[in-house]
């Protein structure tokens, strides 16, 4: 996989380990292995921005996710994807850690799970489309750390 991963923030957080657990999360899907993704870690500024002109919905947000090409689960046979970027805004999704008693890591980690499941095509907008996307959240999460 080539993940490239930017941060354009003051926030102090373990790179590393979203570019591994977004590795993780894109093969456990069946992504193919060559396949591509970028993650950008952004301001509230920045973020609130791009929130307002993807989503028309003011202020920052935790994640968005802008997917490129149209790749499912088990697409691995399709060839090489680009699956697109995931904008994380650490300054709030620390807001939410700090609400669940979490840290910033722990957050951006789930974030980075939701983020390439978003690209995939879940969402969490129906019961049961939330069921399953917030449950494989919870398994990868669990098992990625199991590992590491």
């Amino acid at each position: 996989m080539n993940i490239e991963l930017t941060n354009l923030t003051d926030s102090k957080c373990d790179l590393e380990r979203l570019k591994s657990l977004a590795h993780f999360t894109m093969l456990a899907q069946g992504v193919h292995p060559d396949s591509e993704l970028n993650i950008s870690l952004l301001d509230e500024d920045e973020m609130s921005a791009l929130h307002l002109r993807w989503m028309d919905e003011e202020g920052p947000t935790d994640v968005l996710a802008f997917p490129m090409d149209e790749v499912k689960p088990n697409s691995a046979a399709l060839g090489p994807s680009m699956l697109g970027d995931i904008a994380l805004c650490p300054t709030y999704a620390n807001k939410n850690a700090l609400k669940v008693k979490s840290s910033l890591q722990d957050e951006l980690e789930l974030l980075i799970v939701h983020g390439v499941l978003h690209l995939l095509g879940y969402d969490h907008l129906e019961a049961d489309q939330k069921e399953v996307m917030f449950a494989l959240q919870d398994e990868y999460l669990i098992e990625w750390r199991a590992n590491r």
